[in-house]
């Protein structure tokens, strides 16, 4: 425990790596943040990136790859089939899970898109404790749903629950019940949590969950794809994962699973996914999708430089080094957060910082959509793009209602090992501006809303004038030249 307690005892987190590339960042001037967001359509995801000086809108795909990383891609085997890279990816994906089968597919939501062909019928529903955008999405497709089985707990803003996505196993076994177990094509379990401020899971709930799917002879699928922030909170907080060593509470979770999949644009940082199971017919089911709708089986629509990175990211997540620089430095940014007064959710997850949108703007009501209003005033007072994780990425109900979320949230990621203290003690001073002269923000409509997954793509506009005047204000308190 010795490696563990010098965390603890440093008042600030420390990088266990250091830095040698950098890449060049360019900070608007205010008016042409405006400039930038307005032509977004108030939508983060439609900025250029040239636009945007910390870009803190998803930890997917941006983390920075390691030396190891880098120089395996060197070695890549770029044969269409029976590549060398794939033998050496799932090697590693074996001695990573211990499971023995693996599929490789493009990234997370491509094994969502297998999982939900093969399993899912019209009229079945799928227990999770908390939903993910794409995996309902997929679900709903093939004429499914999801039923929610998170605590209560989950989602209260402020709390010093740990384990926050653990699912209710009375939930559980009342919606089994209630369906019917030949309703139920599998229960999926996300560890951690990512729409509830990426909140982790314990062991001893996960070994729970899966006895009851064991009891009912049901399919349990982890979504794996916030794997490392998960073992870095069991590790320091789960009491059955105290002796263990990352490696072995990895198995431990993988002997919990039927079907494991996950993103490597999280898990790994590398680009890909795939899907990692135990049971062979499992695999002759859904190894028929891969070249339909993938490529092939050995490579499944990845680059095989991105394979080869991987293969070599998955052996460093079992480093606690390697894992803990995340989580470390977002417990950083909240404690910075939470001393200006910022309304964030507690206890501090794994992705990136969540503001809680709802408590920053309680003048907005949900209808307007806070979490979007404050993710365009957060960039537009500090050239940072976050992600609205809010009602803007929930669904319309079927009479055309907009459907307010449990929680609305600004995601601020902090890709790993790209972000430095400085870069967050900006941050905090902006949010802290922005705190205090929050009534002048306004919420948002929609002008362009598409009918599925309308977060990536739609594009609303501000109710009012109010963010000509969140300008005007900054410019009267910085300086016409303040950046």
């Amino acid at each position: 425990m010795q490696h563990f307690a010098r965390f603890q005892a440093a008042p600030f987190p420390m990088e266990m790596h250091k830095v040698r590339v950098i890449q060049k960042l360019t900070l608007l001037p205010i008016k042409e943040r405006l400039a930038a967001i307005v032509e977004a359509g108030n939508n983060t995801f439609l900025l250029k990136n040239r636009d945007v000086f910390l870009d803190m809108l998803t930890d997917s795909g941006t983390n920075a790859m390691s030396d190891r990383q880098i120089a395996a891609m060197s070695l890549a085997d770029d044969s269409y089939a029976g590549s060398e890279t794939f033998f050496r990816l799932e090697a590693s994906v074996q001695d990573f899970f211990g499971l023995p089968f693996f599929l490789p597919a493009h990234q997370g939501r491509a094994c969502e898109h297998i999982l939900a062909k093969v399993f899912v019928k019209p009229g079945n529903v799928v227990p999770m404790n908390f939903h993910f955008t794409t995996t309902r999405a997929h679900i709903m497709e093939c004429g499914g749903r999801v039923e929610e089985c998170f605590l209560d707990e989950a989602i209260r803003s402020e709390s010093d629950n740990r384990f926050k996505g653990n699912m209710d196993l009375h939930k559980l076994e009342n919606c089994i019940t209630s369906v019917g177990i030949d309703n139920v094509p599998f229960v999926r379990v996300e560890l951690g949590t990512n729409l509830i401020g990426g909140q982790p899971i314990s062991l001893s709930n996960l070994e729970a969950v899966s006895a009851i799917c064991r009891k009912h002879q049901l399919l349990l699928v982890i979504d794996s794809s916030l794997l490392s922030d998960n073992l870095y909170f069991m590790k320091m907080f789960d009491p059955l994962c105290e002796d263990l060593s990352i490696k072995e509470i990895n198995h431990r979770i993988s002997a919990c699973a039927d079907i494991i999949y996950f993103s490597a644009r999280k898990l790994s940082s590398a680009r890909g996914g795939g899907l990692v199971m135990r049971d062979k017919l499992l695999f002759d089911k859904m190894k028929v999708l891969i070249p339909l709708y993938e490529g092939f089986l050995t490579y499944g629509g990845m680059s095989v430089r991105e394979m080869e990175a991987m293969a070599i990211g998955l052996q460093e997540t079992l480093d606690f080094d390697m894992i803990a620089h995340g989580p470390q430095f977002i417990e950083a940014f909240g404690n910075k957060a939470k001393e200006q007064n910022i309304p964030v959710i507690t206890p501090f997850g794994g992705l990136g910082l969540h503001v809680d949108a709802r408590a920053f703007l309680e003048h907005i009501p949900g209808e307007q959509y806070p979490a979007g209003a404050l993710a365009a005033a957060i960039y537009i007072v500090s050239g940072a793009r976050g992600m609205e994780r809010g009602t803007i990425s929930e669904n319309r109900n079927p009479d055309g209602s907009e459907h307010v979320a449990s929680m609305e949230l600004v995601r601020l990621a902090l890709p790993r090992r790209v972000f430095t203290l400085s870069q967050i003690t900006y941050m905090v001073d902006r949010l802290a501006w922005l705190y205090e002269n929050r009534a002048l923000i306004g919420g948002l409509t929609f002008v362009d809303e598409p009918t599925i997954m309308r977060f990536f793509i739609g594009r609303l506009a501000p109710i009012g004038d109010w963010q000509t005047r969140l300008v005007d204000k900054f410019i009267a308190d910085f300086g016409s030249d303040a950046l």
